[in-house]
């Protein structure tokens, strides 16, 4: 005979936990600044239902995203021939396309920080764009302004490899690439037509000299829009300790990577043939440093999802940002700080580029 067991009531202290999390993941804007899903719908894939992505619909709505950068991702292969501005139309229109227009009950295109706001407000998610790759304007500021008027509202200065105008950490050791020592005066241009325009300046990707030049030369706030820190992972992608800090004294924010090997030197370290994962404490970890050395105003959440291969446990997709939540609400952050952390930060940050831009408008 089989004894049914008894089901016991969740204590009242994981209720009440339970219940903050319910709260946070239903007020918070959570915006995720970085996400490669665009990359697999250019090629049919469906966002209303993509079991083997990291990104649907079902997912977003279930992890309570509220806005998300598109990633609109050139790869380095499409400068061969001048095909980098043609792949980036093509991202572009998957986005607008297969995305916006055709889920309108789901999305609500977005340009600006108030937008983002509205578009919460609405029930929606807002769907934002982001040029990964500097190589995709082909050296043109023509071409810059018409991706902004496309909707593009942030472009990585480079990918893994190092442009006409700018080096990236990609390939900095690699002699048999012409480096520039950071910016050229052509990126250094780039930068201020991007402040001009109120595109935000992405460093994720850039040698650390680039970074050093871009924040010298830019008149707005820059963003990392997927990045880690090098303290805890030591990969040339990750910030320095010094850049983070520097980062966050011009009023930039660093969103956080969730590729294994950005999050956790175990998995940097580990045998392609044996992969290591991260964890949710490796995610905690890489919050908890950037506020210890620049303040809880200087981190963000840019996950990378569909452009990485590996994702810690416990966030595997869009959807498991609850656990995130519950994650630091016990490691002692308060509702407030979170909503800085998914979101608050990076509208913040939205409005200093559109700010500067109208500065520059009067001049």
């Amino acid at each position: 005979m089989l004894l049914a067991l008894p089901c016991f009531p969740a204590p009242p202290s994981d209720q009440k936990l339970d219940a903050e999390v319910r709260r946070i993941t239903r007020s918070a804007i959570l915006i995720d600044t970085h996400n490669d899903t665009p990359s697999f719908t250019v090629d049919g894939s469906d966002i209303g239902h993509s079991p083997k992505q990291q990104t649907d619909i079902p997912r977003l709505k279930e992890g309570g995203v509220g806005a998300v950068f598109f990633s609109v991702y050139v790869a380095a292969t499409y400068v061969e021939g001048k095909h980098s501005a043609n792949r980036a139309l093509q991202m572009i229109d998957t986005v607008q396309h297969d995305i916006i227009d055709r889920y309108p009950d789901a999305f609500q295109q977005a340009f600006t920080a108030d937008d983002i706001v509205r578009a919460h407000k609405h029930g929606k998610i807002a769907a934002l764009m982001g040029i990964e790759g500097g190589h995709a304007i082909e050296d043109s500021p023509r071409l810059l302004r018409d991706f902004y008027q496309l909707g593009v509202r942030y472009m990585t200065l480079t990918h893994w490899n190092t442009n006409n105008w700018a080096d990236s950490s990609g390939d900095i050791n690699n002699d048999k690439v012409q480096h520039h020592n950071g910016l050229t005066p052509l990126g250094k241009d780039i930068v201020h037509e991007m402040n001009r325009l109120g595109m935000m300046v992405d460093i994720s990707h850039v040698a650390d000299k680039t970074f050093y030049d871009s924040l010298e030369t830019s008149s707005a706030p820059l963003i990392a829009s997927h990045s880690a820190c090098r303290a805890l992972s030591n990969v040339p992608r990750n910030m320095t300790d010094d850049m983070i800090r520097a980062l966050a004294k011009k009023g930039g924010v660093m969103q956080l990577n969730l590729y294994c090997p950005f999050l956790s030197q175990k998995a940097a370290d580990a045998h392609k043939d044996a992969p290591v994962r991260a964890t949710l404490s490796d995610v905690v970890a890489h919050i908890n440093h950037v506020r210890d050395i620049a303040g809880i105003d200087a981190i963000g959440i840019g996950t990378d999802f569909d452009g990485i291969t590996c994702a810690p446990v416990g966030l595997d997709d869009v959807s498991r940002f609850p656990n995130l939540t519950r994650a630091l609400l016990k490691e002692g952050y308060s509702a407030s700080d979170i909503k800085k952390i998914y979101g608050g930060n990076t509208l913040r940050l939205m409005h200093a580029v559109e700010k500067e831009r109208d500065t520059l408008a009067r001049q």
